[in-house]
């Protein structure tokens, strides 16, 4: 082996350390205070457990997720059906309730 191929790997171990480094930060964010954490995802078996999908539940992920569900139930619905019901539904539906309780209570905070 070269002194050339040496440092080539060497580079390229670099840059795939720096891209898992990246992927680490993006999935697996700092852990939230008390005042900023939200109540469902906080638990122990809670919803949703997962960092990933922590991730994807939140403002920017959500859009995502939403225009996903929508593309699939509008080019498959019968597929987009069944995957709906393998979700948690009282999970899903407590998390929704809390962020709309959340957001109402901002709202109201913010007008007095």
């Amino acid at each position: 082996m070269t002194d050339r191929d040496e440092a080539a790997r060497i580079e390229i171990r670099a840059k795939l350390d720096a891209s898992r480094q990246e992927i680490r930060r993006v999935l697996d964010p700092p852990a939230r205070n008390g005042a900023e954490a939200g109540v469902s995802g906080d638990l122990p078996g809670g919803f949703p457990r997962s960092r990933t999908m922590q991730l994807l539940m939140s403002g920017r992920g959500l859009g995502t997720v939403g225009a996903v569900a929508a593309g699939l139930l509008l080019a498959r619905p019968a597929l987009a059906l069944r995957l709906l019901r393998m979700l948690p539904a009282s999970a899903v539906a407590r998390m929704v309730m809390t962020r709309a309780f959340s957001a109402l209570r901002a709202k109201q905070d913010q007008a007095h």
